[in-house]
């Protein structure tokens, strides 16, 4: 519906080309725009009636103050797992993890599989490389989200949340009045709508930088222009492509045929592979919408991780391949 809309608009009403850059540039926004806000203020909202039934307090305190020895870390990778989110559109349920006092390194387990392993991609995966290629993918995939979370969480990074973040956790966990269950859903529900307009009033201007980057990159950048230099004959070729990957924005399903793209030109799959993560996993404009939760720093531990993690499983698929 969203995406008739925006085809609507853009290639209707002002009578734009669906194949020039400017009428796909202008799509991806609308479409974009309207989907990530939907989601934001829906996942904020369903956090918000969580958050006033269950005590979060308590729920805080029993994933932190016990040993999982990673456990929750792999049940938020698996979550992200069966999500059909790309990079962007994962951010508001982040964004309504950690306002319901999920662990941050808990949550970053998710943000950082929902958008690498999903079950389209897996089912588009299996019809072009097999099962067995497709079994590994995932399952590095989750592992990665599942270690990195893990480490993350235990560098005691909350320091560099935004102080909104921090503000709003205190809140929740001050409001006793709701943690105790002691207001009707109805007399709960016009807090609750409140505080969810509140946040996406103040994300929309990140929101729109952010799929504005993605649009320009979608539209006027060439896939193209990146297989020159990420071939074969390249040592470093598996960080080069993670480097050329992030600037791009595109969900896990669209870049699946361009990851085929490459290999049939000869590129090794796993250089192939650290391309098609990084784009999926990690981009400009998601760097742009986590600014309004994250500082600087957080950032670029976040992405710098990452980033190494997927140069990592480059090397190694490219080593078992």
């Amino acid at each position: 519906m969203i995406d008739s809309f925006a085809s609507w608009l853009i290639y209707g009403k002002f009578g734009l080309d669906s194949t020039s850059r400017l009428g796909q540039s202008l799509h991806f926004f609308v479409y974009d725009t309207i989907k990530i806000i939907f989601l934001l203020l829906l996942m904020t909202i369903l956090m918000g009636i969580v958050n006033s039934y269950l005590p979060i307090e308590k729920i805080k305190n029993f994933l932190t103050k016990r040993n999982w020895y990673g456990l929750d870390h792999l049940l938020a990778s698996l979550f992200g797992a069966i999500t059909p989110f790309c990079s962007c559109s994962s951010i508001p349920l982040f964004m309504g993890f950690l306002k319901g006092g999920i662990p941050l390194g808990v949550t970053l387990s998710f943000l950082i599989t929902s958008p690498l392993v999903n079950e389209v991609a897996l089912a588009l995966f299996i019809g072009i490389f097999g099962l067995k290629v497709t079994l590994i993918y995932a399952i590095s995939g989750i592992l990665l989200g599942t270690i990195v979370g893990y480490i993350l969480g235990k560098m005691n990074l909350e320091k560099y949340l935004e102080d909104w973040v921090v503000q709003s956790l205190q809140t929740k966990i001050q409001n006793t009045d709701l943690a105790e269950g002691s207001l009707s859903f109805s007399e709960r529900l016009p807090e609750i709508i409140k505080e969810a307009l509140n946040i996406t009033k103040g994300v929309i201007p990140y929101l729109f930088i952010g799929i504005g980057l993605g649009a320009l990159i979608h539209g006027f950048i060439p896939t193209g222009y990146f297989e020159a230099y990420i071939t074969k004959n390249n040592p470093l070729a598996v960080p080069l492509a993670v480097i050329l990957g992030v600037p791009m924005y595109a969900n896990a399903t669209s870049v699946i045929p361009i990851l085929q793209a490459l290999v049939e030109k000869g590129i090794p799959l796993g250089t192939a592979l650290a391309f098609s993560m990084a784009v999926v996993g990690l981009s400009l404009p998601e760097a742009t919408l986590l600014k309004k939760v994250m500082k600087t720093k957080l950032i670029a531990i976040y992405f710098g991780s990452v980033s190494i993690s997927i140069i990592f499983l480059g090397y190694f698929f490219n080593y078992i391949f």
